[in-house]
């Protein structure tokens, strides 16, 4: 009975291990690691504010800006565009890249879609649904989410933290 009740405790152990290895990878943005999400608990919606920023249809309060019909965006200090514009790849018409303005949630810099089991690299989520700007495929629309190259996704990544205002026009 003890050696059985040694290969149940290691099983399940081994199943426990391997359900915390998937969700570590393996996720939508309403399963972040603890930790990760805003604490401020308000689900009003951002407002922005500011003069605009000439050369983008965004305002001061952004940190990062997104043009989706010209499939542009910038980043933002103080203002004034310290970066790009830079080519990214939206959402079609049936998974459009949402608009208004929202604030980074969390960051993942290996993730996978749980929806189309997609690699992510370099997740910066700001939009419900796990809508983020990721590394991707600049030739096919993304599900939602904010596309970038390799370079640009790194560079998105690590200038953007949590908090950060993000507005998609």
């Amino acid at each position: 009975m003890g050696m059985l009740r040694g290969r149940r405790t290691g099983v399940l152990l081994g199943v426990v291990a391997l359900a915390g290895a998937v969700s570590v990878g393996i996720a939508s943005a309403e399963d972040a690691p603890s930790g990760t999400q805003p604490s401020s608990g308000s689900n009003a919606p951002m407002v922005a504010t500011g003069a605009a920023v000439p050369g983008t249809p965004c305002t001061a309060s952004a940190r990062a800006c997104v043009d989706v019909a010209k499939r542009q965006t910038w980043l933002i200090e103080s203002g004034r565009v310290v970066h790009g514009p830079v080519a990214m790849r939206p959402g079609d018409a049936q998974d459009p890249t949402p608009k208004g303005v929202f604030a980074v949630q969390w960051k993942a810099e290996q993730w996978t879609s749980r929806e189309t089991y997609t690699q992510m690299p370099y997740s910066v989520f700001f939009a419900p649904g796990g809508v983020a700007f990721h590394q991707g495929r600049m030739d096919t629309p993304s599900a939602g989410c904010v596309k970038l190259v390799e370079s640009e996704a790194k560079r998105y990544f690590a200038t953007l933290q949590v908090g950060d205002e993000v507005q998609v026009y």
